[in-house]
């Protein structure tokens, strides 16, 4: 919603005054309604009024504490409010403005009267009805009353701008349940996350579950005496994980650094040096591809706990998943697409090996690396020289099988191949006691029965190295450091890592991991390509003329060339008389000479 530029700053323009005093009309990249909102900010200034100011502004009431508590029979409440204004009716002598704030939406009813009780109506007049728009913040005293069609409102006293809003919020309207001119580019709307929270309120949701998601985890935690811990995010070696890492560098040591692919190894650590349990929640970073369940950054909790193994963890895990999901949205069941999925435990327990014969109906246990590169030619599974056993096997699941497992399942029993973190399975030399939790059809959770025997963890880090050279750059690091604190000798301990981020898009029903990230990683933003301001003056434009063609569209003097020049005379003049530029038009045989000019290029 606009309002029209104050009458003194049009007549100053007018008088060839503009230019000096009010820069911002000369500054066509911006929209006409952003033009008359800083119009309607130097207005606010030379009638006194601080549109940013410093000093505290008294809250004591928000919206849906108001709505909650008012009571038609109790004594009028004195309030004060603060808020954003989201939309105006403004009727004469007495108007309504919508006010959000942080939790919810409130009608505020305000008259020129009670807002301007003495002879000086200019708060209400001028102030309130022309300069304020819609996105602004002010701060209401009043009292709460219900108005005559039964909404419950604030009886506006006194009101305060809190800070101008230089861009117009976009504007959602609904109309018999039809929602019109919606904030729903997802590209914008990642982008842009703080105007995708003002105008789509379920997203605010989403991000408030997501909080109470890791508040029920660390409940569950804490009520079990293990401890919340943090460990380094630049680290040495990137350890703990198979991942392309990020690379650094720190000035003050002149050593290379990698942000953080996994926590695993110093909550090892921790464990060594004496904790029976300890968790952290931990940012990731990992250089490899996005998609709609990868971001380069992402959050991770992991728990290690002494004395325990991956069977102990299996229920562990069930029986948090069943807390939080009661906890932050109230049910252990949710709608994912067309799935509805059920958090109750306890999960069904599948092999790796009998996950692939389910799906595939091949048996690749005991199969050497030579044997799995027929199978994945057999199954259409893409394959490399650089990769060994494990990835292979790795490849065949996630293409075969992985995908297939919907409601909570854990894969245990993984072949020893794909886990060099992993104890040896008490049963089987072959397989390692490892657990992968899936749901609808992705990974959630990973834990082991850990490795604790520092030769046998030595011989798997050699075995990684050895992938390395063979050119596999997500094979691990061998950590000296870490194998000298397995050396002094780490109790039986299992750990479990659980993506958050997926964790929260289940509960939630999302789709797409952007959507659960406030701030997810996005391309550069990309800006139309424009010529410089020689080669418009290279054919004749003056150059005060320059920023308004651009303005007009042609942003590239190859755009002059088929253009007709009597239309493009009309053009450029018509937007010299709506911005009020006050440049003296030129005439139609110069701009067609620009455009001949032009046309010689």
């Amino acid at each position: 919603m606009g309002i029209a530029p104050p009458q003194r700053v049009i007549n100053e323009i007018a008088a060839g005054e503009g230019a000096a005093k009010h820069p911002i009309m000369h500054n066509l990249e911006l929209s006409e309604q952003e033009i008359i909102r800083r119009q309607s900010l130097e207005e606010l200034k030379q009638l006194g009024i601080e549109p940013y100011p410093a000093a505290l502004y008294k809250v004591d009431a928000y919206s849906s504490d108001i709505k909650n508590e008012f009571s038609d029979d109790g004594e009028r409440r004195p309030i004060s409010i603060a808020g954003r204004i989201m939309s105006r009716r403004i009727m004469g002598k007495a108007s309504f403005i919508e006010l959000m704030d942080a939790k919810g939406r409130i009608q505020v009813y305000v008259t020129r009267d009670d807002l301007c009780p003495g002879e000086d109506k200019e708060l209400y007049n001028t102030v309130f009805k022309k300069l304020l728009d819609i996105g602004d913040f002010v701060g209401i005293t009043g009292f709460v009353f219900r108005t005559k069609t039964g909404e419950i409102s604030v009886h506006a006293e006194t009101l305060t701008l809190l800070s101008k809003s230089l861009r117009p919020l976009p504007v959602v309207k609904t109309k018999e349940g039809e929602v019109y001119d919606k904030f729903s580019d997802p590209e914008l709307r990642y982008r842009q996350r703080y105007v995708d929270l003002l105008v789509n309120e379920e997203v605010k949701d989403i991000f408030v579950k997501r909080t109470r998601v890791f508040d029920a985890m660390r409940e569950f935690f804490d009520a079990r005496g293990y401890l919340e811990v943090d460990t380094p995010v630049l680290q040495s070696i990137p350890g703990g994980a198979a991942a392309r890492p990020f690379i650094t560098h720190m000035n003050a040591l002149n050593i290379d650094l990698y942000l953080r692919i996994a926590n695993e190894l110093y909550l090892k650590r921790l464990i060594v040096g004496g904790f029976d349990g300890v968790y952290e929640f931990s940012r990731n970073f990992r250089n490899e591809g996005m998609d709609r369940t990868h971001n380069p950054e992402f959050t991770v909790m992991e728990i290690y706990v002494a004395y325990t193994d991956y069977k102990w963890m299996m229920e562990f895990t069930e029986q948090m998943l069943e807390h939080v999901a009661l906890k932050a949205i109230g049910t252990t069941k949710v709608k994912v697409g067309d799935n509805e999925i059920d958090f109750k435990a306890p999960y069904p327990r599948v092999t790796m090996i009998d996950a692939i014969k389910e799906h595939t109906g091949i048996d690749i246990s005991g199969m050497n690396e030579d044997q799995l590169r027929e199978v994945c030619k057999e199954l259409g599974v893409e394959q490399d020289e650089t990769m060994g056993k494990g990835k292979l096997i790795d490849e065949i699941f996630g293409e075969k099988a992985e995908g297939k497992y919907i409601q909570p399942t854990f894969i245990i029993d993984y072949p020893i191949e794909m886990s060099p973190l992993t104890k040896r399975h008490r049963e089987n030399p072959e397989l390692t006691e490892r657990f992968e939790l899936m749901v609808n059809g992705k990974e959630l959770a990973n834990a082991y029965s850990e490795l604790n025997d520092p030769v046998d963890q030595r011989e798997r880090f050699e075995e990684q190295l050895r992938l390395s050279e063979k050119g596999d750059d997500e094979a691990m690091f061998i950590d000296q450091d870490f194998l000298r604190a397995l050396e002094y000798g780490m109790p039986p301990t299992s750990g479990m890592g659980i993506g958050m981020d997926r964790l929260t898009m289940l509960l939630t029903g999302q789709s797409a991991i952007q959507e659960v990230l406030l701030f997810p990683i996005m391309r550069p933003e990309q800006k139309a390509s424009k010529d410089a301001a020689t080669r418009y003056t290279a054919i004749g434009v003056p150059e005060e003329w320059v920023q308004l063609l651009q303005k007009a569209g042609y942003t590239r003097v190859k755009g002059l060339k088929e253009v007709n020049p009597n239309k493009l005379h009309q053009e450029i003049c018509g937007l010299n008389k709506k911005f009020k530029l006050g440049l003296n038009n030129p005439t139609p045989e110069e701009v067609k000479t620009w455009v001949n000019n032009a046309s010689e290029l």
